[in-house]
């Protein structure tokens, strides 16, 4: 590949990370706003529909009908999951008593 060609991936590849940072931290705001709910099903079903469809709409934006793109665009988004999980920590919510300072 020439430089040029990889220049242009660089896009799909920044688009996917930002998207995926989006979907991410919009899944774990969900579960956080969720878990105080008494309508639980109405946040993850409201959600999942906001989120994916915000998403698949970027990436057929930013992608069309090249598999190159999409194969970056979709390494941008698992890299923003990694780093999201990471910055969240596995499992771990904030709770009352550590989402305020003493």
């Amino acid at each position: 590949m020439t430089t040029s060609e990889w220049l242009d991936l660089a896009w799909p590849l920044l688009a996917g990370g930002l998207l995926g940072l989006l979907f991410f931290t919009g899944l774990w705001w969900t579960v956080y706003r969720a878990a105080r709910s008494s309508r639980v099903a109405l946040w993850f079903l409201g959600s999942l529909l906001l989120r994916s469809s915000v998403v698949l709409s970027g990436l057929y934006l930013v992608c069309g009908n090249h598999w190159p793109r999409w194969a970056a665009a979709l390494l941008g988004f698992s890299l923003a999951r990694l780093l999201v999980v990471s910055l969240t920590g596995r499992g771990r919510l904030p709770t009352e008593e550590t989402s305020h300072a003493p």
